[in-house]
């Protein structure tokens, strides 16, 4: 019995010499220098009456008094702080579409008229024609807002999209150092020669404005789509018309002076100092063979972008390709039968025709290592840091196990692992939406964390929306397979990470991201291996493999028996649950969560006497909340 285990260990260590693997870095972050005296020159067109400020900054503006300056912004930020929550968090100065000084000027008027119990806010809300601004978070590395137009309040536009049209805009303090994108399509600019050096381009689905103002990086992006507007996201033409009335509406809306550096010192990198015996992966950018877009490979990204705790809950888990692998769909390719396997049907992918797959979800190598970077994998998504310029966005994540509501049916039953928030951060979510993002704003570290396929209507009635604050570790929904409906997709968790660059923000491989999380997670090191053939070495033979008992602090694997193909040994790793999270206060500002009714979901509860096992998948009676609609799967 200990024979198979010692000879799997010493495979495993063999792999892990000849693998030369690359050492884990961290991110290249530069800071940026803020000239707020050239900011307290534009303030000080305007007194505290509230007199009009100039709408452009001034050209070689005369220098301030530092003191001066300070006071002229502070009053800022005490006014607007009324309507933008901890504006003066943000160390870069805040533009809005906003008419600072019609406000300052209604405030002060309301205050000589010796409003009772202070200053009263005017009530209307400046936004000059834009419609609202849900999200608004300001923090050390900059600031974030999101600000709705509605084209029926903007006639002049000639605009027809019916939806709200979300506008999102960023200043940072710093910026992450990337290569140019792939496929980024730059554009004349028209109609903005107030702000010099503006550039206007098409990168990732999202018509982008970028700018330096006060020596601070700026973007303004709207998702869009080229031709005619559909996915409820307007034509890129549209949106131009609408991102061009913004910018000419900007103005200062506060901010605040703070100590600069010359570098920024983004530590990413805490691995255990124990290796593993069991979690292996292979190399970034090392794709299923033939399943890059137009077979091309994937990026080869050692970077560790952030420090996170591991999105789910407990291990074990298991990053993998759910297009190509069982049950996957082969991202519309197309697939060949391949005849039956047993009772289950098998097929192969048309760009993946090295593996015979079988239509069962529930198969053991999607639940097995070695891990595998699927970002670039064949999708018609635009990721700039993908060789082909097309890809995945993110990386594929199934849980420890796959619980089957009825014996036979080869699909995986939803909601039956925790999802956690992977750092501090607020929520950016509309209701009713399947997206989720957590955005860090902290010290040393500005990046946004995407979650897809989890429950909409549980995030509605959890208050999962705008301006909810999150802690690291805290549950914030379970994996499912919700695509647009239920059941629209496999098993699994989407987890992408995106970064602010020169080009605005950009989809980054978070591989080794997550590599380096769940090592700490199972408090081991994993090991890179070179190719599948090594992996096959690491793999114990079943009868030699020991059978552990179930405790509550392991979470025993299924059984390989009578599958169909070989596939590497299931492993036993330690459950390790959402610890509280022991970071220093971020400064967040505390909003309180919006009120959601929370949306009637029926339950569906098999008539299941006892537990069963089918080709090593557990099967025992379960609650689980979903809607039995069956869509092409995605993601």
């Amino acid at each position: 019995m200990l024979r198979g285990w010692g000879l799997a260990g010493l495979a495993l260590a063999a792999v892990a010499m000849g693998a030369h693997a690359q050492e884990m870095k961290s991110p290249r972050i530069s800071p940026t220098h803020v000239d707020w005296s050239a900011v307290a020159v534009e303030l000080a067109g305007h007194s505290a009456a509230g007199s009009a400020a100039p709408e452009a900054p001034v050209a070689d503006p005369p220098a301030l008094e530092p003191a001066l300056a300070t006071e002229l912004v502070a009053s800022l930020n005490r006014a607007t702080s009324e309507r933008f929550a901890d504006i003066a968090a943000s160390p870069v100065p805040v533009l809005l579409p906003f008419d600072t000084a019609a406000f300052l000027r209604d405030r002060a008027t309301k205050a000589s008229d010796g409003a009772s119990g202070g200053v009263a806010a005017p009530a209307g809300n400046y936004l000059l024609g834009f419609n609202a601004v849900p999200f608004f978070y300001p923090g050390p590395a900059g600031y974030d807002a999101v600000v709705i137009a509605r084209a029926q309040e903007m006639r002049e536009l000639g605009i027809s999209f019916s939806q709200p049209i979300h506008i999102h805009i960023s200043g940072s303090a710093l910026v992450y150092a990337l290569d140019e994108p792939t496929g980024m399509i730059g554009w004349p600019v028209h109609g903005l020669d107030d702000i010099p050096g503006v550039r206007r381009m098409y990168l990732e689905s999202n018509v982008r404005y970028t700018f330096v103002r006060y020596g601070v990086p700026y973007v303004v992006a709207i998702e869009c789509f080229e031709g005619v507007s559909r996915f409820r996201k307007p034509s890129c033409r549209d949106a131009d018309r609408v991102a061009v009335r913004f910018l000419k509406s900007l103005h200062i809306v506060g901010g605040a002076p703070r100590n600069e550096s010359d570098a920024i010192n983004a530590d990413t990198i805490d691995r255990p100092a124990a290796a593993s015996t069991v979690f292996t992966y292979h190399r970034p950018g090392n794709l299923l063979p033939g399943t890059g877009f137009k077979r091309r490979s994937g990026v080869a990204d050692y970077t560790v972008y952030s420090k996170i705790r591991f999105p789910i809950a407990n291990a074990p888990a298991f990053a993998n390709s759910q297009s190509f692998m069982n049950w996957g769909n082969c991202e519309a390719t197309g697939r060949n039968g391949m005849g039956m396997r047993g009772r289950v049907a098998a097929y192969r992918c048309r760009v993946n025709s090295q593996r015979t797959l079988i239509s069962d979800e529930s198969a053991a190598d999607n639940f097995s290592y070695p891990w595998r970077d699927n970002f670039c994998e064949h999708r018609f998504f635009f990721v700039g840091q993908c060789p082909g310029g097309l890809g995945h966005q993110g990386q594929d994540i199934r849980p420890a196990s796959c619980k089957q509501r009825i014996e036979g049916a080869n699909r995986c039953e939803p909601y039956q692992h925790d999802v956690v928030a992977v750092r501090d951060g607020a929520v950016l979510r509309t209701p009713r939406q399947e997206t989720l993002y957590i955005v860090v704003n902290a010290p040393n570290e500005r990046i946004r964390f995407r979650y897809l396929h989890m429950q909409p209507k549980q995030f509605d009635a959890d208050g999962l929306v705008s301006g909810r604050l999150v802690r690291e570790g805290e549950v914030i929904g379970k994996v499912g397979n919700f695509f647009k409906r239920e059941r629209g997709t496999t098993y699994h968790l989407h987890f992408d990470v995106q970064v602010p660059t020169k080009y605005g923000w950009v989809f980054v491989n978070p591989y080794m991201t997550l590599v380096a999380a769940y090592e700490r997670l199972i408090r081991g090191r994993g090991q890179e291996i070179s190719d599948d053939v090594a992996a096959a070495a690491l793999a114990p033979s079943p009868a030699d493999a020991p059978a552990p008992e179930a405790t509550p602090a392991q979470e025993v694997m299924p059984s390989e028996e009578d599958m169909p193909t070989p596939v590497a040994a299931k492993p036993t790793e330690t459950v390790v649950e959402s610890p509280p999270s022991d970071r220093a206060d971020s400064g967040m500002a505390q909003h309180e969560p919006p009120v959601v009714q929370p949306s009637p979901v029926a339950a569906s509860v098999p008539a299941d006497a006892g537990n069963r096992r089918r080709n090593g998948v557990e099967h025992r009676s379960a609650s689980a909340r979903h809607e039995s609609i069956i869509r092409p799967m995605g993601r």
